[in-house]
C-alpha cells in the first residue's frame, strides 16, 4: 500500500503541475489582483476537485463516463464560461491592478475574493474531464479489499493537499514581482495574454470527446 500511495502521490504532482486552465486561473487572479485573491481562487478551484472527487467516490461522475448527453453539457457549459472570461479579458482589459486601492477588509475587496473564489470554482466544475479524470484514475490506486468509496476520498483529499502546495507556490513566486506586474502596460498584456489562454482552454474543452 506505501509503493501504491507514493505512486499516486508522484502521479498526482506530475498531473497537478501541468499547465491547464486552472493554473491560468490561479496566476492570473494573483498577478492582477494580489495573493489574497489568488488564495480565494485557489480555495474555489479545490472546493471543485474535493466536489469531484466526492462524486467519483459515490459513482456520481460515472454518468459522465456513461452518458454522452451528461458529458456533452457539462461540457459545453464550461466551454462557454472560458470562452465568456476569454471574450471579456480581451475586449476589456485593465490598465491598472485596482483604481481606488481598496483595503483588503473593504467591502469592494471582500466583494473582488468572493469572485475570484466563484470563478476559481465554476472553471473547475464545468470541467467535466476532471470528473472523467477521477472516475478512471483514482481506481487504479485502491489496494485490493478496502473500501473503495472511502479510499477514493482520501486520494481526492491528497490531491486537494497536492494542489493547494502547487498554487501556494504560484502565489508566492508573483509577490517579488509585484511592481512589475502592476505597471498598466504589463497588466492590460497580461489580461489579454490569459483571455487568449482561456479561450484556447474553452476550445480545447469543446473538442473533448469521452475516453
Amino acid at each position: 500500500m506505501i509503493q501504491l500511495m507514493l505512486l499516486y502521490i508522484v502521479a498526482a504532482t506530475l498531473l497537478t503541475i501541468t499547465p491547464g486552465v486552472d493554473t491560468a486561473m490561479v496566476l492570473r487572479t494573483s498577478t492582477s489582483c494580489g495573493p489574497r485573491d489568488g488564495a480565494a481562487s485557489s480555495a474555489g478551484i479545490c472546493l471543485g476537485l474535493l466536489a469531484w472527487g466526492m462524486s467519483a467516490a459515490f459513482g456520481l461522475t460515472a454518468l459522465l463516463a456513461a452518458s454522452e448527453m451528461a458529458f456533452d453539457i457539462v461540457k459545453w457549459a464550461g466551454a462557454a464560461y472560458l470562452f465568456y472570461l476569454g471574450i471579456k479579458l480581451l475586449m476589456r482589459p485593465r490598465i491598472s491592478l485596482s483604481v481606488d486601492k481598496p483595503s483588503f477588509d473593504s467591502p469592494v475587496k471582500r466583494k473582488e475574493k468572493k469572485g475570484a473564489f466563484y470563478r476559481g470554482f465554476l472553471s473547475n466544475i464545468l470541467n467535466p474531464k476532471v470528473g472523467v479524470f477521477y472516475v478512471t484514475f483514482l481506481p487504479q490506486f485502491i489496494p485490493h479489499g478496502m473500501n473503495v468509496a472511502g479510499f477514493s476520498l482520501l486520494l481526492a483529499s491528497i490531491h486537494v493537499l497536492i494542489t493547494l502546495t502547487w498554487f501556494a507556490l504560484l502565489i508566492a513566486l508573483t509577490i517579488p514581482l509585484g511592481r512589475f506586474l502592476s505597471k498598466p502596460r504589463v497588466v492590460r498584456n497580461l489580461d489579454r495574454l490569459t483571455g487568449c489562454v482561456f479561450v484556447g482552454f474553452g476550445v480545447k474543452l469543446a473538442a473533448a470527446k469521452r475516453a
